[in-house]
């Protein structure tokens, strides 16, 4: 029940009561349904004003999401060429020296060098073959 069809409710309770207007109650409580009839249709018109602008705004919602997709294109959380998709990628190295193959991952890589644990050389690691790489993901890496 809306709250007009609550003060028209109360309404009709105080006409079937036969309130009498004449005396002082009966002033009383015509004036407090008065109000509230007021109160009601002031309610009802914010109501509807309230719908309005929600419809606004979800139409500027839309417009907005439009307009950052057409300037920023479709936005992607993570980057495909993000340090953290390498993280358990594993790599296998060759040493020059005495030919042995290490498997390594990315954090080892990230040292720079490393000794071959078979004959102790210094393995310089390259991480620009990493960076260098174009992605289609439009990031700049």
């Amino acid at each position: 029940m809306t709250v007009s069809e609550k003060v028209s409710y109360l309404k009709g309770l105080a006409e079937g009561l036969g309130v009498d207007d004449t005396t002082k109650e009966g002033k009383v409580i015509g004036a407090i349904i008065d109000a509230l009839n007021d109160i009601a249709l002031t309610l009802g018109d914010i109501d509807e004003e309230l719908n309005d602008v929600a419809d606004v705004m979800t139409d500027l919602e839309e417009s907005v999401n439009l307009l950052e997709d057409e300037v920023y294109g479709e936005y992607d959380d993570e980057c495909c060429c993000d340090e953290d998709d390498f993280e358990d990628d594993m790599y296998e190295i060759t040493c020059p020296k005495c030919g042995n193959s290490i498997t390594v991952d990315f954090d080892v890589i990230q040292q720079g060098v490393i000794p071959c644990p078979n004959c102790g050389e210094a393995l310089e690691l390259d991480l620009s073959c990493l960076e260098d790489e174009e992605c289609d993901c439009g990031c700049e890496h």
